[in-house]
């Protein structure tokens, strides 16, 4: 018998239906700490094992490279970026919700009670966990609003677009001159 199956608590969703919109989000899952690694490849083989791969799209464990620097030895060292949690983008069924949730070394998904609450694409956006397409309605010679980051609130005229790279380079008035500055789709709203 699987983890699954042994497992005899109810969904909350049972009897509720499909709560998600049927779209596919990354949803974070919290485990135990060190265990990361291992849930995720417990996800995969039952994913596998079950043909969900249209529900439960990928999972990762977001990890960096660090240097250390030991004895005047340099070495690389990867780390995990939140340690304790997995990150999953998937479609929330009553079938993939309970598959996630009932694997061993899952304490829950992060959110309200039982019921998961996905990452914004800010959230994706800024933890890099995937690249978030912005098409952005804008040609060279239109005004735009800086909306974040250090030229916040600034207004400036497009002089650039890189569609592919998703920058764009604004000519912004500081301190009484104008500055070519390069910023991403995503930081600027059109007026």
């Amino acid at each position: 018998m699987s983890d699954i199956e042994n497992n005899n608590t109810l969904s909350p969703l049972e009897g509720e239906g499909i709560r998600g919109d049927g779209q596919a989000k990354w949803y974070v899952v919290h485990t135990y700490s060190g265990h990361e690694n291992k849930v995720k490849v417990n996800i995969e083989k039952m994913v596998e094992n079950r043909g969900m791969q249209d529900l439960i799209l990928d999972i990762i464990v977001p990890t960096e490279d660090r240097v250390e620097i030991k004895d005047g030895q340099r070495k690389i060292k990867t780390r995990k970026m939140f340690p304790g949690y997995v990150i999953i983008k998937m479609i929330v069924t009553n079938e993939s919700w309970y598959l996630v949730r009932n694997t061993q070394g899952v304490t829950g998904f992060v959110g309200h009670g039982s019921e998961p609450i996905p990452l914004t694409d800010e959230e994706v956006a800024r933890m890099g966990i995937e690249k978030v397409y912005i098409d952005l309605d804008v040609e060279t010679g239109d005004t735009v609003r800086v909306i974040s980051g250090p030229f916040e609130s600034f207004m400036g005229e497009v002089l650039e677009i890189n569609k592919e790279k998703q920058v764009l380079t604004v000519k912004v008035s500081m301190f009484g001159r104008d500055t070519p500055v390069e910023l991403e789709f995503g930081q600027v709203d059109k007026l």
